[in-house]
């Protein structure tokens, strides 16, 4: 959810989305390479995101991936469900 929604901003390339990560959640969340890769690859194969290759602002041949028009849906999909359990949770920490 949290690399769908970083690339609803645009395109940006796989250490980039990384560091986003880390800077937006006050650097409390990490993503590791060995998670994210495989994730944006299994992303690509699901026609979630497209992928292009491009120079890096280090000036280095990187990926850009780019969400598709299925992976809004999904992300519109993953925070509704994210929604409900957070509420849920919140209910019983607030009821128990």
């Amino acid at each position: 959810m949290l690399i769908l929604r970083v690339l609803q901003s645009g395109p940006i390339h796989g250490y980039a989305i990384g560091q986003r990560i880390h800077v937006l959640s006050s650097e409390v969340l990490a993503v590791e390479e060995g998670l994210l890769y495989p994730t944006l690859q299994k992303m690509l194969v699901k026609g979630w995101v497209i992928a292009e290759w491009g120079i890096s602002e280090t000036n280095r041949k990187v990926r850009f991936y780019r969400l598709t028009p299925e992976g809004r849906k999904q992300l519109k999909a993953e925070l509704s469900s994210y929604d409900r359990v957070t509420q849920a949770i919140q209910e019983i920490l607030r009821t128990a």
